[in-house]
């Protein structure tokens, strides 16, 4: 992992006062298998039914603000034979997803250092507000942006604007932490900061390179 700015010009990084993390697999580890693990009879089945039913495309319409209600009716009627499996998708949510101990304690280090946390997340509404309270360190985030209630989504430019905009943050004071490398080079593109989430390690040791613990 580069530990590095993005320029190497920069010598002063305690310009940085926030850092705006992602959730899905930096905080909370998110997998569909975990639930369709438990409804399907092998591996290869699961990995079929989200290839071909809930996709990953899908699911991304469905953070960029497509209502749970539509895509779970849209889904349903294009494959009417796999409706169970597909209502599970939003009845169960809760069931694909795991938090990140080791990646929520950072939060109570970079607070105690005065740093303001900020979340950027690809998420369905719905389905956020559904599982919210199961992760009470949400509650630590000082501004939250959630792709599906702003219906935009990563690596989409408007999202990283919003972040900046809705929390009077200029770009040069955050640094951003996504697990998908187009994320991040979309928020390089905005003037953000931004690292690759590769383990709480090489996470840790970057913030503290940058001076945030």
């Amino acid at each position: 992992m580069d530990l590095r700015p993005n320029d190497p010009g920069i010598e002063d990084e305690r310009a940085l006062r926030a850092v705006a993390f992602d959730l899905g697999n930096v905080m909370i580890y998110w997998d569909p298998r975990l639930l369709y693990r438990k409804l399907l009879p092998s591996e290869e089945a699961v990995d079929h039914f989200l290839a071909t039913v809930c996709t990953s495309e899908w699911n991304h319409r469905l953070d960029a603000g497509l209502p749970l209600a539509e895509g779970i009716a849209e889904r349903i009627a294009r494959f009417p034979e796999h409706e169970a499996l597909i209502r599970a998708y939003g009845e169960r949510f809760r069931e694909m997803m795991l938090p990140m101990p080791a990646s929520i304690a950072l939060l109570d280090e970079l607070q105690a250092r005065g740093i303001r946390l900020f979340a950027l997340s690809n998420w369905n509404a719905d389905t956020f507000e559904q599982t919210r309270l199961e992760f009470p360190f949400l509650e630590r985030f000082e501004g939250l942006v959630i792709s599906g209630a702003v219906g935009l989504a990563k690596p989409d430019p408007r999202i990283y604007r919003h972040l900046l905009d809705a929390n009077a943050l200029a770009a040069e004071e955050v640094l951003f932490v996504d697990d998908r490398p187009a994320n991040v080079e979309a928020g390089r593109a905005s003037g953000i900061e931004s690292l690759l989430f590769e383990g709480v390690g090489p996470l840790r040791a970057a913030l503290a390179f940058r001076g945030l613990l």
